[in-house]
């Protein structure tokens, strides 16, 4: 090898940090459309991370989510509070939301901003089907979030009064009255207006002050890995349910018909997906033994019949199940009442169904050689023990064989079919005959 000059290792030093100083510190933005979730929350905290590690000016944070689990967002806020960086939460694009968790999260950041078309707001922490829970536990619980939500908006400086409303009342507001109200700072067309509008403002990261700097700084998009995304898809309701019922419904389908394959297979495929998401959402214990009550009852009425009893248990404990199986004291997300009725009657149909199927292949043959079996036709040749003669029935002549003799004009019914024979029976004494 040969040695390098002093002056041209120097020159590369120079040129390297000529090119590292020309290159100014990005602002790092992610987007979150979804519920809040532990995927969301390793998402945020990943980004926080990397924003960090890269030098980052800052991290924004698109928000537009319904809510989510209270747990995850007591993580997250937590991580916002103690962030080495400066975070932006930015409510967009026109018509999204900060709803529930969303709320808590927003006021949680350095900047709070909001799109015009957005609202943010209803962050009550109990809710199920739209009816407030009552009792101690509901109070509590209100309680605790109110007081949660007051010492994040003290601590950012933003309208305690108001947040609290947000708990205590669901109130929920547009763009204009929050930046009215100090809950938002910055209502923002899009990224490059906020950028402006952020920079110059001072935040406290840590136990720093810093003053912003992000007009004109270039942007940069992180994503969410493969694996966030799966389970920020598996933290829907609405997708865990019916997860749930494909999987119990294909794993029935192999056992009631064993040797299709393909309906066990996709089943135990989607109930393990359905189990996994069990780990991410709150489920009520009770609702999911109800949903499998109801599923119980509604299989025992087809292998069973009980003239509608148990089919009728089975769809009310199957209902109750479905409505009752995401532990709403943890989260405001349910499971949509449409989907809920549509697996209903689709499982009903269903069931009723394959009761049909069943009832009929109970019934006695009427039609080819198993429907001859209890006929009753005319003897057109003698028929005795070892000699075969001639039966006339269904319009048909069939050969016959019988244990008795029977001679012609006598009236006998068919035992049994033996391939192209009928075994048959007199149906009177005066039919039998002594043997020849």
């Amino acid at each position: 090898m040969f040695p390098i000059a002093p002056g041209v290792a120097a020159l590369c030093l120079i040129l390297t940090m000529a090119r590292a100083q020309a290159a100014p510190a990005p602002v790092l933005v992610i987007q979150i459309d979804s519920s809040i979730n532990p995927a969301v929350a390793d998402f945020i905290e990943g980004s926080i991370e990397a924003a960090s590690r890269s030098g980052a000016r800052a991290l924004v944070i698109e928000l537009d989510t319904p809510g989510g689990l209270l747990s995850t967002t007591r993580r997250i806020v937590k991580d916002l509070l103690g962030a080495p960086i400066a975070v932006i939460v930015y409510v967009a694009p026109a018509g999204a939301s900060a709803a529930s968790a969303g709320t808590f999260i927003t006021i949680a950041a350095n900047i709070a901003a909001m799109a015009p078309g957005t609202t943010i707001g209803a962050a009550h922490p109990l809710e199920m089907g739209g009816l407030e829970e009552k009792g101690a536990a509901a109070t509590k619980m209100e309680s605790y979030a109110a007081s949660f939500a007051r010492t994040i908006a003290e601590q950012r400086g933003r309208n305690q009064a108001w947040v609290e409303k947000a708990v205590r009342q669901s109130a929920s507001i547009g763009d204009s009255e929050a930046l009215r109200l100090k809950v938002v700072d910055i209502v923002a067309r899009d990224l490059t207006d906020l950028m402006r509008q952020a920079s110059g403002r001072r935040v406290i990261v840590g136990e720093r002050t810093l003053t912003l700097d992000l007009e004109g700084a270039p942007i940069v998009y992180r994503e969410m890995t493969l694996k966030e995304r799966l389970i920020d898809k598996l933290s829907d309701p609405n997708i865990v349910y019916l997860l749930m019922m494909a999987g119990l419904l294909g794993l029935y389908f192999e056992f009631a018909h064993p040797g299709v394959y393909a309906p066990g297979v996709i089943g135990a495929i989607c109930l393990l997906l359905a189990l996994m998401s069990f780990q991410v959402l709150p489920i009520n214990n009770a609702g999911l033994l109800l949903l499998l009550l109801g599923i119980g009852l509604l299989t025992a009425e087809v292998l069973t019949p009980s003239h509608g009893i148990l089919g009728l248990g089975g769809v009310i404990a199957f209902v109750l199940g479905s409505l009752f199986l995401i532990d709403t004291s943890q989260t405001n997300l349910v499971i949509n009442r449409g989907a809920i009725a549509g697996v209903t009657v689709a499982l009903v149909a269903g069931m009723a169904g394959l009761a049909w199927l069943l009832a009929e292949r109970r019934r006695p043959a009427l039609t080819g050689r198993e429907g001859l079996v209890g006929e009753v036709g005319e003897i057109r040749q003698a028929v005795a023990p070892g000699a075969a003669g001639w039966i006339f029935i269904h319009g048909e002549m069939w050969r016959a064989t019988s244990e008795q003799r029977l001679e012609v004009g006598a009236a006998a019914r068919v035992k049994a079919v033996k391939g192209m024979e009928l075994e048959v029976q007199g149906l009177t004494q005066g039919s039998c005959g002594s043997s020849a």
